[in-house]
């Protein structure tokens, strides 16, 4: 029996095709490499490229595969590009997720863990976000993500296709050894971008706004290594295998940085200056964004490994320093 990943070659779910071949199960991956590199790949998965908007292409992979259960990370990801290009995210987004039901429908696949997002949550009120906090999503990032989940809860009422949602801010770290990690082109996360700028890649870190209301003035976000965040959706998958009802789970570290925090740890990590400015505000920016886990940690029994900044932001300085340009050598084109 296989688990099929979807976006496999991507920064988190290489990390979940590892994790999984090294928990034992045998592994399929559909990827478009649009953003994710095959180089990423564990060598014992069986890889297929293409695109879950193909259903033909699909459909052949489920007929070729036993499977017993998909983890779902093909997803298109950035914010401002969902509100400059919504219709690409409800396409890729809502429309592929559509696709992969239908197909998980005909050939009685029953079980789907999805990564979703806390931007469902839109800008909320109180910190930490819980799971019962309202969802008014503000982006159509957020929007095409809650879409998925209300898709999946009348699927499940329909068909009996069971899953599990995980929403979660923002995934930062690499594997320990440094054999995978993040490279996105362009980059637009904070950990890597700050370390870029330790590398010599950019001339300085940007900070959008110091004038929030918080302790120093910059964001606050959350923060979650990314091998914690993999291991949350193989226990959910095991969770829908025992035979348990759907739900919606939050991954979070319950506290908060901000972005001079980060900068300061990343700092004392690389012993790198790393030059910083300031810079106007980004609209939709809220000050606070920290989601709560107690209900993962007390169904899933989800324990993260990684809850000090330094040690996140330590993997992926590794990740960094052994990877200066990624997956590819220096000179050569990035995957597009």
């Amino acid at each position: 029996m296989t688990v099929l990943v979807l976006g496999g070659a991507g920064y988190i779910g290489s990390h979940a095709v590892d994790q999984l071949i090294h928990q034992g199960y045998e592994v399929a991956v559909i990827d478009n490499l649009l953003t994710g590199h095959q180089a990423a790949l564990h060598p014992k998965a069986t890889f297929y490229k293409g695109d879950i908007r193909d259903k033909e292409f699909v459909r052949f992979v489920f007929a070729k595969e036993t499977i017993e259960g998909v983890i779902h990370f093909a997803a298109s990801s950035l914010v401002g590009e969902s509100v400059e290009k919504p219709l690409k995210y409800f396409n890729n987004n809502v429309s592929g997720t559509e696709i992969v039901l239908e197909v998980m429908r005909e050939f009685s696949v029953k079980h789907i863990v999805f990564s979703s997002t806390a931007a469902t949550y839109g800008e909320p009120e109180e910190n930490p976000i819980t799971e019962n906090t309202p969802t008014n999503p503000k982006n159509p990032y957020g929007e095409s993500k809650l879409m998925m989940e209300k898709m999946m809860r009348w699927c499940d009422e329909a068909y009996g296709i069971k899953f599990v949602a995980l929403r979660y801010f923002n995934v930062a770290g690499a594997k320990a050894d440094a054999s995978i990690g993040e490279d996105h082109n362009p980059e637009t996360h904070l950990v890597p971008i700050i370390l870029e700028v330790a590398l010599g890649q950019r001339k300085q870190l940007a900070i959008f706004g110091d004038d929030y209301n918080t302790e120093d003035g910059t964001c606050v976000r959350d923060y979650v290594h990314v091998e914690d965040l993999i291991a949350a959706h193989i226990l959910a998958l095991e969770y829908l295998k025992a035979g348990n009802k759907s739900d919606v789970f939050n991954l979070g570290s319950n506290s908060g940085y901000s972005v001079r925090q980060m900068l300061e740890a990343a700092r004392q990590v690389t012993n790198k200056e790393i030059p910083a400015e300031v810079a106007p505000r980004r609209a939709g920016d809220p000050a606070t964004l920290v989601a709560a886990s107690d209900k993962a940690k007390t169904i899933l029994g989800w324990q993260p490994q990684y809850t000090n900044i330094k040690e996140i932001i330590e993997t992926a300085w590794k990740w960094q320093v052994n990877h200066p340009y990624g997956y590819q050598e220096k000179g050569d084109a990035k995957d597009d």
